[in-house]
């Protein structure tokens, strides 16, 4: 018996223990975290029950995805390419509006959101280009592997991008380190560190036009106070109607002012409670399900599901969660130096560098020390399509971490 579930859970323990502790805290605090919607459900258990039957399907997908042989992964690499940029396009269009953002694709019984399916497809093509594209001499990347990777990379980050700016971000972050560890030359990533500035400063120049295009709005809804035609938004306002949301969240992200009654809880609401439930959590916390805030934070259970865990778990809870996702980086490292070919290596560390990092980006908004941007903890927060893809994901690193196992024992054999 022992046997055969050993058999069931292969590839790195290491890897194995930080998924199956971040599942049972997403169990715990989701279920402290969920009380609106149980309020709103009017069903206590419906919401932790979903979450759970989420999380069971996720490890089902985590057990399939293992025990697919490393190299199949290459020839998926098309498939998904299509699917992603084909539902990227479709949900720009006629996706589902969450918080005025189209995000997510409305299908029989749940919604699938297609910026986490088409992450995991550009670091899966990101490491098929660096690995193909190495040079005989072992001196690094052929400079053409910057330019065929930016070609699938910048329209899809595009099309993530002007629903979604914090997602594009983090995988413009991860591919562009990806380069870094595949030895593309240090010259081209000079230049795109370059591009990102100049872009950088453009999208600042847009977001002072949406502040004048919201007081036009302004202006147009007083028109219609007065029977007067409104003028009709254009294209470009209906492309761009994001940004005037980016701009905001990076405004209202300034240092506190020096006297607490200059704070306005009001215009800072998430924020404002997030650290409530930091300030008030002591080192141990209030234990799980006695959390506050999150009857006041609109989203405890995925945005801010890192406030509730520092809340009733203390400052230790809050540092065992960093050092799980630390423990998944460098185990993810390990496995990465194991490897004997330059694929598996390069995606291994992909993976684990999209869910540190997205994991690190919730975290800082969480203690404030970055914007909000509405990126949910991974394999932590409530979700569906997050939560399975980052599955997936772990599958992935896991399938690897079986196939560079066994070169080392081949290697010690021999």
């Amino acid at each position: 018996m022992n046997k055969k579930i050993g058999n069931l859970f292969k590839g790195d323990k290491g890897i194995w223990m930080v998924f199956f502790f971040l599942c049972l805290i997403s169990i715990i605090e989701v279920f402290s975290a969920s009380s609106t919607l149980s309020f709103k459900s009017h069903n206590y258990m419906g919401p932790i029950i979903y979450h759970a039957g989420t999380i069971f399907f996720g490890i089902v997908i985590t057990i399939v995805t293992l025990n697919i042989p490393c190299r199949y992964f290459k020839l998926t690499t098309p498939i998904f390419l299509f699917l992603s940029y084909a539902t990227l396009l479709w949900v720009l269009f006629f996706g589902e509006s969450i918080n005025g953002a189209n995000r997510v694709i409305q299908l029989p019984g749940f919604t699938f959101q297609p910026s986490e399916l088409a992450k995991g497809t550009m670091v899966l093509a990101t490491a098929q280009i660096l690995s193909a594209m190495q040079l005989e001499d072992g001196s690094g990347a052929d400079p053409k592997a910057m330019k065929y990777i930016l070609w699938l990379a910048l329209p899809m980050i595009a099309l993530i991008g002007l629903e979604n700016l914090s997602t594009a971000m983090l995988l413009f972050a991860v591919v562009f380190v990806m380069m870094f560890i595949g030895r593309v030359p240090m010259k081209q990533l000079g230049k795109v560190v370059g591009v990102v500035v100049l872009m950088g400063a453009l999208a600042f120049g847009i977001g002072s036009l949406a502040g004048a295009d919201a007081a036009e709005a302004d202006a147009a809804a007083e028109q219609t106070a007065t029977n007067v035609q409104p003028k009709k938004e254009g294209a470009i306002a209906k492309i761009f109607h994001r940004v005037g949301t980016w701009r905001n969240r990076i405004v209202n992200h300034q240092p506190r002012p020096e006297n607490p009654k200059d704070y306005s809880v009001r215009d800072n609401y998430q924020v404002a409670h997030s650290n409530f439930a930091i300030a008030s959590s002591g080192i141990i916390g209030k234990g799980p399900g006695n959390s506050v805030e999150r009857d006041y934070l609109p989203q405890a259970f995925s945005d801010f599901i890192f406030s509730i865990i520092i809340e009733e778990m203390g400052l230790i809870g809050a540092i065992a969660v960093v050092f799980l996702y630390v423990i998944l980086l460098f185990r993810s490292a390990r496995i990465s130096g194991r490897c004997e070919n330059n694929f598996p290596a390069f995606l291994v560390m992909g993976l684990a560098l999209l869910l540190v990092t997205q994991a690190a980006i919730n975290m800082m908004v969480a203690v404030g020390i970055g914007p909000v941007t509405g990126q949910p903890l991974p394999l932590v927060s409530k979700g569906g399509t997050s939560t399975l893809v980052s599955c997936a994901y772990i599958g992935a690193i896991l399938s690897v971490s079986r196939s560079a196992k066994r070169s080392d024992m081949a290697t010690e054999t021999a």
